[in-house]
């Protein structure tokens, strides 16, 4: 199981991942120097089962909210941290609207830094009420205290439960994997990191980067941070890639890397579309924005089919015209924000990877449309 978290600067994220895994997700020199995540990072929890639990630190700033989103992709469980001492904050809102748009629908909601008041009865009611109406409605509000250690155990415990039953999303579906990271190791070469969205990948098994479309095998890997002869759906993987024009460079996050079969890029998407509430203004006809897919980000313009602006808490089927190809499968759900990434606008799900520029007014189209957004897996969010 992958757990990510979420929620506003300085509530805790870094500090509650250390107190489950002992591991500081926050690995670059700036910010250990700056107290505060920048970055993407990754820590593990030891089970009773034997299979260890995964989690993505984001950054909490509004400046990486970008970031936030690169590491949301494959998330099975999403913990949304709110600090006590601060109440619920501009980045709780947006990060929790993100979760709502991706359809992540398992977490609960930590309110951290609880030995600094003496009464949280009321904050645990304001939480209840701010997930209501959202894909984690149903999840549970906890209390935790990274300094003292309060807290610590049943959160480990209600994890390991939620594990048990996480979604299978290996059998039947062919591999991919968002890339988030790219390196190399002395001795050992190019290894780029992610969170394998969908099958499997073996030792030796030959892949494809998308949308790049080169070609590599893999000589080694590691998944949940230990050595291992597969990796599969719903884990942490680095592979060891070798090939011909594989290195760092040509490898960015962002990239798929994935069963050759899948290798599509598309620059031309037929979508559903939901804008948040909370916004001010609607959107028009090629309205630009930055649209965010598994670990990827590519401007794009949305095309309305009937040239009817979208109002703020309504839905459309829309195309997705982007400056570049992105790798993406039906059914992915997607976030756009603005250009200036100062706030997120809204998101959705992809329908048609295959969208044509002529003939998408047409009635043969719209009721094409309609037909994969019924048949698409949980719908829209």
């Amino acid at each position: 199981m992958i757990v990510g978290l979420a929620g506003h600067i300085d509530h805790g994220k870094t500090a509650l991942v250390k107190a489950l895994t002992g591991v500081a997700g926050d690995r670059l020199k700036d910010e250990k120097a700056r107290g505060i995540t920048i970055d993407l990072g990754f820590a593990y929890m030891p089970t009773r089962s034997g299979r260890p639990i995964g989690f993505i630190d984001v950054p909490g700033h509004e400046r990486f909210v970008h970031t936030m989103l690169a590491g949301a992709s494959g998330v099975d469980f999403a913990l949304l941290t709110i600090a006590v001492d601060d109440g619920i904050m501009p980045q709780t809102l947006e990060h929790l609207a993100i979760l709502d748009l991706l359809g992540i629908d398992r977490g609960a909601v930590v309110l951290t830094k609880a030995d600094l008041a003496s009464s949280i009865e009321h904050l645990v009611r304001q939480a209840k009420a701010l997930i209501a109406a959202t894909t984690l409605a149903r999840a549970e509000v906890l209390t935790l205290s990274a300094p003292t250690g309060a807290g610590v155990d049943a959160l480990r415990a209600h994890l390991e439960e939620a594990a048990v039953t996480v979604r299978d999303r290996t059998s039947g579906r062919r591999f991919r994997l968002a890339v988030d990271r790219v390196f190399t190791l002395s001795g050992v070469g190019v290894v780029a990191t992610g969170t394998v969205l969908s099958g499997s990948v073996h030792l030796g098994d030959r892949t494809q980067l998308s949308p790049s479309g080169l070609f590599a095998r893999v000589r080694s890997l590691h998944a949940q941070n230990r050595p291992a002869e597969a990796a599969h759906a719903g884990e942490r993987c680095a592979l060891n890639l070798s090939g011909p024009g594989i290195t760092k460079d040509a490898i960015q996050r962002g990239d798929v890397a994935l069963d050759p079969e899948l290798h599509a890029p598309t620059d031309r998407i037929d979508a559903r579309i939901r804008v948040l509430p909370t916004e001010k203004k609607p959107i028009g006809q090629w309205f630009p924005v930055r649209l965010h897919h598994a670990s990827a980000e590519v401007g794009a313009r949305i095309v309305l089919f009937d040239d009817k602006p979208i109002a703020p808490g309504e839905e459309a089927y829309v195309q997705l015209v982007l400056d570049r190809p992105i790798a993406a499968a039906s059914r992915d759900r997607f976030v756009i924000r603005d250009v200036s990434a100062q706030r997120t606008l809204g998101g959705g799900l992809f329908l048609d990877l295959r969208a044509k520029a002529r003939g998408r007014r047409t009635l043969e189209k719209r009721e094409q449309r309609a037909a994969l957004a019924t048949q698409s897996s949980g719908g829209m969010p």
